[in-house]
């Protein structure tokens, strides 16, 4: 109730099409979740995140104890800004979200995919595992890591950039110079390329492979079979508990995790017969919000 003086987190993801929030209690208990179009074509979007956050901050009955932000792109080592972005939401590129948000707190910043993984970590489809990784699956294809219980972050925060790993050395560059890319053999910007013409996106690429067109089946399994390859390649990397796969094209659910784990079974190395669970996640996308606040909740504790 507001005015109860309760501890709260606020998580903030930011997308190219909406701003998602969720507050959670210092106890875990999830108490809000909200989303409001992020108006990226006015320069002066990131002030809706800031009034997003005083009416939450209203609404609860005081400002919150912890507060994170996700959004694409490449988080700053010190965890204060996205450090680079390419393309989009150009503003946030250098933002440094604690001294913008008028909260007085040290806001932790992510990868919005390293901020989901977290969230399904946290009570998702990898709760209670250490060693996890995350495709998203849609415009592209984002990822993160966790190892022994940190996210794997890099040098400069690259790490777990899994879309852009090469499946084919003489295959068209992706947007970061990678040939062949995972995310060119699966993500939705490339459909009308891999079809010919075809189809526009992934969801009616589905419905013909559903419907029957045998064109649209080749097509879709020749994209799962990538796909497979390359959660095989992660596997023998990482050597995680679980792989998680969310995004839009997850939402296709059995037409992909179906032929998926069939891949798998001839491709995964399974040493003693053990077998990496692959999981739809399970958090939707709420997951970077939710993330996002559990981070600055566990690093505020930490600050204690």
């Amino acid at each position: 109730m507001p005015g109860d003086g309760l501890r709260y987190a606020v998580g903030i993801d930011v997308g190219v099409t909406n701003i998602k929030s969720a507050c959670i209690a210092e106890d875990g208990e999830v108490l809000s979740r909200g989303m409001t179009p992020t108006g990226a074509d006015d320069p002066e979007w990131p002030g809706r995140v800031a009034r997003l956050v005083e009416r939450i901050a209203g609404e609860r009955g005081g400002p919150p104890t912890w507060a994170g932000v996700a959004a694409p792109g490449i988080a700053r080592p010190d965890g204060r800004s996205i450090g680079w972005m390419e393309g989009r939401l150009d503003q946030v590129e250098g933002l440094d979200w604690g001294e913008f948000l008028p909260l007085g707190l040290r806001v932790p910043v992510l990868n919005d995919a390293q901020a989901a993984l977290l969230g399904e970590a946290w009570r998702g489809a990898a709760a209670g595992a250490r060693d996890a990784a995350l495709l998203t699956l849609g415009t592209g294809v984002g990822g993160a890591v966790l190892s022994d219980g940190r996210l794997l972050k890099g040098k400069v925060g690259r790490a777990g950039h899994l879309g852009h790993i090469c499946l084919d050395v003489d295959g068209t560059p992706d947007f970061v110079g990678t040939p062949g890319s995972l995310e060119n053999a699966v993500g939705n910007t490339t459909v009308r390329e891999r079809t010919g013409g075809r189809f526009a996106t992934t969801h009616e690429l589905v419905a013909a492979h559903l419907a029957g067109d045998p064109d649209a089946t080749t097509a879709w399994l020749r994209s799962i079979r990538a796909l497979a390859c390359a959660v095989a390649s992660f596997i023998n990397v990482l050597d995680p508990e679980v792989v998680v796969i969310g995004g839009g094209i997850a939402a296709a659910g059995p037409a992909l995790f179906g032929p998926l784990e069939r891949h798998l079974d001839a491709l995964e190395w399974r040493p003693h017969g053990h077998r990496v669970l692959v999981r739809p996640a399970l958090l939707g996308e709420f997951a970077g919000a939710l993330g996002a606040a559990w981070n600055a909740r566990q690093e505020g504790e930490g600050s204690e």
